[in-house]
């Protein structure tokens, strides 16, 4: 996997102060998309364990509320082979610190057996995520009023009472 960039106090990609990794890599290419550039797969630099030490390292401040994975796209199936391990480090190290995901696909999609990014990861990086923000970016909804959001039909999802409830329940702190 490669990344576009890591931002180490980031406050527009979930509550708080968050440590941000722009993955590379995305297949659903999303018209007006605001970082076309990770659609490539090989963009940015490789993801190694120097990577993970340093986002680690980054998580280490009594201020930062947690860690946002976006894209590119998190969910594509081979950054889910590098995201998994990575996210069961940070919930080893960080368990008080939360998780945010933005992916273009559906919760539905991410768990439909066959679909394109559901793999052999997916189902334990859903449990291991606080919050996901699904749903293609589609210009026509496109709505600058929206907290944490591109359009109207993104949803802001809770994971630990969807998963709970086996429904989907969406945040209630906006």
């Amino acid at each position: 996997m490669h990344y576009g960039e890591i931002k180490n106090r980031d406050i527009a990609n979930g509550i708080g102060v968050r440590v941000t990794l722009f993955v590379s890599g995305c297949k659903n290419c999303c018209k007006n998309c605001f970082q076309p550039q990770t659609w490539d797969f090989e963009y940015g630099t490789p993801f190694t364990k120097e990577t993970e030490d340093y986002i680690i390292e980054l998580l280490n401040k009594d201020y930062i509320n947690g860690l946002t994975l976006l894209g590119g796209e998190p969910f594509e199936p081979s950054n889910q082979a590098a995201l998994l391990p990575f996210l069961l480090r940070v919930k080893e190290v960080y368990p008080h610190k939360n998780i945010w995901a933005f992916t273009g696909f559906t919760l539905e999609t991410l768990r439909q057996k066959g679909s394109h990014p559901n793999c052999e990861a997916t189902e334990e990086i859903l449990n291991l995520i606080d919050i996901l923000v699904d749903g293609r970016f589609i210009e026509e909804l496109k709505d600058i009023s929206l907290k944490f959001r591109g359009s109207s039909n993104q949803r802001i999802i809770d994971m630990k009472k969807t998963l709970k409830t086996n429904n989907i329940v969406l945040w209630d702190k906006i």
